[in-house]
């Protein structure tokens, strides 16, 4: 109970003090947040032409669902933000077609250390990618894609499990 007491004028200080200025605030933060609400979403759920995304250590990329308008050119930047060296935790983005067996192209890529492991035979399946980045180290590429919901991985060995997500394009 004196918690409450003591948390009271702190809580009142905080949002604003007195009634008149509280007055004013509540009409000045509705109209902000009438006038941004259509802009608040969460970055996987907003369709955008221009992509960031980044890789780390834990393997994990920063979002598993990119949404694009379809066939619009999408500009697409990855970094490895982690500090392990890229022999052993090197990073890429794969954007695989419709219809691609994720688990067999990564099981092929595992082997593929010659091509940034992306296997030779099922390059077809490959709509766009990055090329295999070390700590630090960014790499930009565009592409355009139909109206679908594709796959994307990062085909490193053992990567695919956990650096994976969906490109939706609208």
């Amino acid at each position: 109970m004196m918690y409450a007491a003591l948390a009271a004028p702190l809580f009142l200080a905080a949002c604003g003090g007195n009634k008149s200025d509280s007055a004013d605030s509540d009409t000045t933060m509705t109209d902000t947040a009438a006038s941004t609400l259509p802009e608040v979403s969460t970055p996987s759920a907003t369709v955008s032409n221009t992509v960031e995304l980044t890789a780390n250590d834990q393997m994990k990329y920063s979002t598993t669902e990119i949404r694009v308008k379809a066939g619009e050119q999408v500009t697409l930047t990855l970094k490895n933000v982690g500090t392990m060296p890229k022999e052993s935790m090197g990073h890429n983005f794969l954007l695989l077609g419709g219809g691609t067996d994720v688990e067999a192209f990564a099981t092929k890529a595992m082997v593929a250390k010659e091509t940034d492991y992306i296997p030779a035979d099922m390059k077809s399946s490959v709509m766009a990618n990055t090329k295999l980045l070390g700590p630090g180290e960014s790499a930009t590429i565009t592409f355009t894609v139909p109206a679908g919901t594709y796959d994307f991985i990062c085909s490193f060995p053992g990567h695919y499990a956990q650096m994976r997500g969906k490109l939706i394009a609208e």
